[in-house]
């Protein structure tokens, strides 16, 4: 029972546990359940040099760092700047203050403006730059005071100039200013924390699978999209399976009722769930449809069923294009509970089959000529992204496609060797009529 206990001090709500229930194991099922404990996964793909690339924290912290030390050198040598070109100025000044009136002379016995700055020039051994500023000055303001008081700045600005050199000089420096700025922001805009961080978390060794009830059962999935899951007593008692008239029988294993669970779909995804979300059934029953019970998008159906276990082996893809993807299985492994994953497989042609492999084996691929090609999986290079469109395995001509995938025991062919090859891509061998078997079920 839960009771709300809110009141003006905050939010409290208030569970009442049955006897006997552990209130340890009640939070750790609430905080995977619910998202009063949450993580947050973040993909940081970001342009480095006009290159994308993803990055860690890490990384991500090292390449901030430099580009704010950059920031802080380019506005460190732009305020040296600015004084430098001052101290230019005034060191021009300084030499008209040894002689003011020479510098009134100059300018009134010159007959054209435009040869009062070179005449200053030469007067005083002055640049361009100093007889221009000597030049705009007003008046009212040749007089020595005027004068002693901007010049008096020249030791100021001196001092100035050589601890901005010396800052652009030192690292340390830099950094101790990026340091103070931090600080700053975090004065001016810091508030306190309403979560909280766990550092060096481990979860206790009694998950959720533990309140799981284990044992043995077969898990049927057909055509269509229906599953069922019969206990191995209920299975000795009951007849035939029943599906739906047009629906038949995809794939059975023996597996246990904690077993985790993955769908793959035609629309390029994957759902994960666990057999122990499915109540038992009986070989008279439909079974679960699991567009609905598993949530997919309107019209997105089953592929194949695949039972991960310790994330070990590979999945293989084979498309329509003739192409197959090689992609190992840990790459589904999450550490949170999604029950989604998309970009399972590449999109670019549609999939014809699937499979789950331990180890590398021969396989039979078929294409709809009939052409047939036995080849070994070890020829398929693995690949490390889930949306790899893999590699040619199989050459099509132009109206024709990779229709299904079995193993070399799964057909009638009695002459492996005839259809066997080395190397891929290849065409295969056209098959024979005695060595087609239109009764063999695909893969998927």
């Amino acid at each position: 029972d839960m009771r709300d206990e809110t009141d003006l001090s905050g939010l409290k709500l208030t569970i009442d546990l049955k006897r006997g229930a552990d209130p340890d194991k009640l939070m750790q099922k609430l905080f995977k359940a619910t998202t009063l404990q949450d993580t947050a996964s973040c993909n940081f793909n970001v342009l480095i040099g006009g290159m994308p690339r993803v990055m860690g924290v890490r990384e991500l912290l090292d390449e901030w760092c430099a580009w704010r030390t950059e920031s802080v050198k380019r506005r460190v040598y732009f305020v040296l700047k600015k004084r430098q070109d001052k101290l230019h100025l005034l060191k021009g000044l300084k030499k008209i203050l040894l002689d003011i009136d020479k510098a009134i002379k100059i300018i009134r016995e010159t007959e054209k403006e435009a040869d009062v700055v070179p005449n200053l020039m030469i007067g005083f051994g002055i640049d361009q730059i100093q007889a221009e500023y000597v030049a705009e000055i007003k008046l009212r303001n040749i007089n020595r005071e005027y004068i002693l008081k901007r010049v008096e700045e020249t030791a100021s600005l001196e001092a100035e100039i050589e601890d901005l050199e010396d800052t652009l000089a030192r690292p340390s420096r830099i950094r101790k200013i990026i340091v103070s700025e931090l600080e700053d922001v975090r004065k001016k805009y810091a508030e306190p924390r309403r979560t909280g961080i766990l550092y060096d978390y481990a979860e206790d060794a009694e998950s959720e699978e533990d309140a799981i009830e284990d044992y043995p059962v077969t898990l049927f999935l057909s055509q269509h999209g229906y599953f069922k899951k019969i206990t191995p007593q209920s299975l000795r008692m009951s007849g035939e399976q029943k599906f739906k008239e047009d629906d038949a029988l995809s794939m059975s294993v023996e597996s246990s009722n904690a077993a985790e669970l993955m769908f793959f779909t035609d629309k390029a995804q994957v759902y994960k769930t666990r057999a122990s979300d499915f109540a038992d059934g009986k070989a008279s029953q439909l079974g679960d449809y699991l567009p609905a019970k598993l949530g997919m998008d309107e019209g997105e159906s089953v592929m194949g069923m695949v039972l991960p276990g310790d994330y070990s082996g590979y999945m293989i893809f084979f498309f329509e294009n003739g192409k197959a993807a090689k992609v190992e299985l840990s790459a589904y492994k999450t550490t949170s509970n999604r029950r989604r994953l998309t970009g399972a497989y590449s999109d670019k042609s549609p999939l014809k089959a699937l499979l789950h492999l331990k180890e590398d084996r021969e396989i039979a691929v078929y294409s709809t000529e009939p052409r047939v090609l036995i080849v070994n999986t070890a020829l398929l290079g693995e690949k490390t992204t889930r949306t790899t469109q893999g590699v040619a395995l199989l050459t099509l001509k132009k109206k024709y496609v990779l229709d299904t995938v079995r193993f070399p025991e799964e057909t009638g062919i009695t002459d492996l060797a005839r259809y066997r090859g080395r190397s891929i891509p290849a065409t295969g061998a056209l098959l024979k009529t005695e060595d087609s078997d239109d009764k063999q079920l695909s893969l998927i």
